[in-house]
């Protein structure tokens, strides 16, 4: 789609945050020298001013040094159903600059939404004229490769075995795994090695991530282990309701992930029919072994159970989620003594 070199036009679209910031930092950095950027770089929110006058200052000589750089975000016109505005886009002056941009000028059109109307004109005058550059979210597994990456950036060693633990805690965004990643290197130090145990006692837990905990002490029989998981998820303000709807949730994945398998489905094929990220599926499969069709019914009915007394006020909260666990523990430890 053209040489990054001589283009003069960028469009940089999609929904991860992180690579839309890298990509357009990197263009500036080709493009101005260090002591140019304070008066050479001027940005346009297309939500609120028109796309002609970003035209307009890019056809504008640069105030000092050789070359500028205009950024416009939310180009709206490029979706297929546009939002609507106070005022209309003269796309027909866009379409024209596109098709002869100022040479002193690079403009970054930078449009962060998941689809583009890739049948409109002026995206296929983008794509033949521009340089255009995808910024989607990562996909589940290609987080090794993001977690060794941005720890090389950082020079901390993080090892692959607790690489999943990211994957976890954090989810896919890019963003927030850089802000994880620098808060350990900032601990670690420059060419520290993170330990599991540094990870899981820094980064921002999900809810998701506390429930597999919740999931797994159950799974291991091991009582003291999800009493604290619950008591440092109190200490957040967690209510037992919200915890027990996010254990049916996770069991209730497991339970179809058990189901789906055993008719033959392959872990891809099982996103059509359980909506849910597609790490929590992979997780959901590890885990579906430690229990059996019975086992998962039987959960599930007391879960459904304890939600029943939490919402009629029948005992108190926090006691009644810790009798749960106890209870989900117990049917565990019977399949073990028989």
């Amino acid at each position: 789609m053209g040489n990054p070199k001589q283009s003069h036009v960028f469009l940089l679209y999609g929904e991860e945050s992180y690579l839309i910031q890298e990509n357009r930092n990197k263009i500036i950095e080709k493009t101005l020298k260090k002591e140019d950027r304070e008066f050479n770089i001027s940005q346009y929110d297309l939500e609120e001013t028109p796309i002609e006058d970003a035209i307009t200052d890019a056809e504008t000589f640069p105030f000092l040094g050789e070359g500028k750089v205009v950024i416009a975000y939310h180009p709206v016109f490029l979706k297929a159903k546009p939002d609507k505005l106070a005022f209309e886009h003269d796309t027909d002056a866009f379409l024209e600059y596109i098709e002869n941009p100022a040479d002193y000028t690079v403009l970054i059109v930078i449009a962060p939404y998941e689809k583009l109307d890739e049948r409109k004109k002026i995206f296929k005058s983008l794509k033949k004229n521009a340089e255009i550059i995808s910024c989607q979210p990562v996909k589940e597994w290609d987080m090794d490769k993001w977690v060794q990456t941005l720890a090389g950036e950082l020079n901390i060693t993080i090892p692959e075995e607790i690489h999943e633990l990211f994957a976890q805690e954090v989810g896919t965004n890019l963003m927030a795994l850089r802000k994880e990643m620098e808060k350990l290197a900032l601990n670690v130090g420059e060419g520290g090695v993170v330990t599991r145990e540094l990870a899981e006692q820094l980064l921002s837990h999900s809810a998701e991530a506390s429930g597999l905990k919740l999931v797994d002490a159950v799974m291991e029989k091991n009582l003291a282990r999800a009493i604290q998981i619950y008591k440092d998820l109190e200490k957040l303000n967690e209510e037992p309701i919200a915890l027990t709807a996010l254990l049916a949730s996770q069991f209730r994945i497991i339970s179809q992930a058990k189901v789906l398998k055993q008719k033959g489905y392959a872990q891809n094929q099982m996103r059509g029919y359980i909506k849910a990220h597609p790490y929590v599926i992979k997780m959901a499969l590890k885990r579906e072994r430690y229990f059996n069709s019975e086992e998962l019914d039987r959960i599930m009915e007391e879960l459904a159970e304890t939600d029943y007394i939490l919402k009629q006020g029948k005992m108190e909260k926090s006691l009644a989620f810790e009798m749960l666990l106890y209870r989900l523990i117990h049917i565990k430890q019977q399949k073990i003594s028989i």
